[in-house]
């Protein structure tokens, strides 16, 4: 039924075991993986005169985030490999995650986003928001959310 499935990670233990159930999905399912990190772009800030001005560099920053996204990847990559997965891993700039998921999952080619949610409910759902939600409401790429 679906052939390529995005997996959206954030390296956190949820996010970690959602990437197993996705590889154990993904081999019963025949499909392949592309495993995706949302990096965050560099934050300026503009508080007027007087602002703490952060010490790293945009560059020292892409460099951190990269290197980030490139560990939480090998280890999603290291999974699937392990289960005889095929897979890729991709990761882009782009503060507004669930955003950056749908349009990784349209340019891969997916058919199934299969990603992580915190089970939030009431009161702490409606302040905190979701990015799962968000994925959600917003994908025309149907979405399974594994809690």
């Amino acid at each position: 039924m679906f052939k390529h499935i995005l997996v959206p990670t954030d390296g956190s233990e949820l996010s970690g075991n959602a990437v197993r159930q996705a590889v154990n999905f993904a081999r019963e399912a025949g499909a392949k993986i592309t495993f995706f990190y949302a990096k965050p772009d560099y934050p300026i800030a503009f508080y007027g005169e007087g602002a703490l001005i952060d010490p790293t560099t945009p560059e020292k920053f892409a460099e951190m985030a990269n290197a980030q996204a490139q560990s939480i990847l090998t280890a999603a990559t290291a999974e699937a490999q392990q289960a005889g997965v095929p897979c890729s891993s991709i990761s882009h700039v782009n503060d507004i995650a669930y955003m950056a998921i749908i349009e990784a999952a349209t340019t891969a080619g997916c058919d199934l986003i299969f990603m992580a949610s915190h089970g939030r409910r009431g009161i702490s759902s409606l302040l905190l928001g979701s990015e799962t939600q968000k994925v959600l409401t917003h994908s025309k790429i149907p979405v399974l959310v594994w809690r």
